[in-house]
């Protein structure tokens, strides 16, 4: 999920963004740095571009570096950290501070709104495999309380149905598609009675076996399963974080499938919102890309 503002969001004097790839052992390589623009939530295209949102726009950068470029869109409201490619590559799923989803050509066009006028927030976070259903989290804010009730729906990218797969007033985030698209992988706190406290789950695309996969003290969001079904990666906030705030000390847990509890390897980073909330895996499954924004 993206900030709850209609702003985007910038850096802090003294602070700098920092795009980084990874491979499946933790080895990291820094791809762009900045101390101008806050990036965020990188998308790994077919092509070897990682597209990026920043400023309300939409961007692309080379995943081994270069300069970033503005990519055109035509009647895209400015979006925010929620967006997902399609499995060609060839459009962009994103969701806009209007909390509605769009689609766009990625080499430019008219944008079309996919999300329903339904009185919801609309959220994106996955895609199924064969490019025709949106996974994402609809919000229903009750007064201020954002979260009264933040549940995982299913949308047609032909906008032709939305239906519900979890019903709670326990907020759930990040879902994203199995390879075979028989299961939806997200975060929860549907384990506990406190607030926060997320942990991965995922459930059945009828909502018939709800699963918990990691079973730890810390908070957990976010999970990608890479594209050869070999491993996943999530980002892990200290114990007691509400949500998912930047700026904090994460750890970004990378797993060799199915064993969700057991990292193989993790990065300590100083980040959180917009260093990995939608997936950012390269097309082989053997590095993924992320965000960090330290701070002098």
């Amino acid at each position: 999920m993206a900030d709850s503002q209609l702003s985007y969001r910038t850096l802090a004097p003294g602070q700098r963004c920092q795009v980084w790839v990874s491979d499946l052992a933790g080895k990291t390589r820094l791809v762009y740095e900045t101390g101008d623009v806050l990036f965020e939530a990188p998308n790994w295209a077919p092509d070897g571009h990682l597209v990026l949102n920043a400023e309300g726009l939409l961007w692309e950068l080379g995943a081994d570096g270069g300069e970033p470029r503005q990519l055109p869109t035509e009647g895209l409201p400015p979006v925010n950290n929620d967006h997902v490619l399609s499995p060609d590559g060839r459009t962009i799923y994103a969701s806009a501070n209007d909390w509605q989803i769009y689609a766009v050509p990625r080499d430019g066009g008219q944008a079309a709104q996919v999300s329903l006028d339904d009185g919801r927030m609309h959220f994106l976070h996955g895609i199924s495999p064969d490019g025709d259903v949106l996974s994402y989290v609809a919000l229903e804010p009750q007064g201020d309380d954002w979260w009264a009730r933040a549940n995982v729906r299913l949308l047609a990218t032909d906008s032709s149905w939305d239906i519900p797969l979890t019903d709670s007033s326990r907020p759930d985030d990040g879902p994203e598609f199995s390879l075979d698209g028989q299961w939806v992988y997200f975060n929860t706190e549907l384990f506990t009675t406190a607030p926060g406290h997320a942990q991965i789950a995922r459930i059945t695309i009828d909502g018939s076996d709800l699963q918990r996969l990691t079973h730890d003290g810390q908070v957990d969001w976010f999970p990608h399963l890479s594209p050869n079904g070999t491993h996943a990666v999530y980002i892990s906030f200290p114990t007691g974080t509400t949500g998912h705030p930047a700026d904090k000390p994460v750890e970004l847990r990378i797993v060799e499938l199915p064993e969700w509890d057991t990292p193989t390897a993790s990065i300590q980073l100083f980040g959180g919102q917009g260093t990995i909330n939608v997936t950012s895996w390269s097309p082989d499954g053997n590095h993924f890309a992320y965000v960090a924004y330290p701070q002098d």
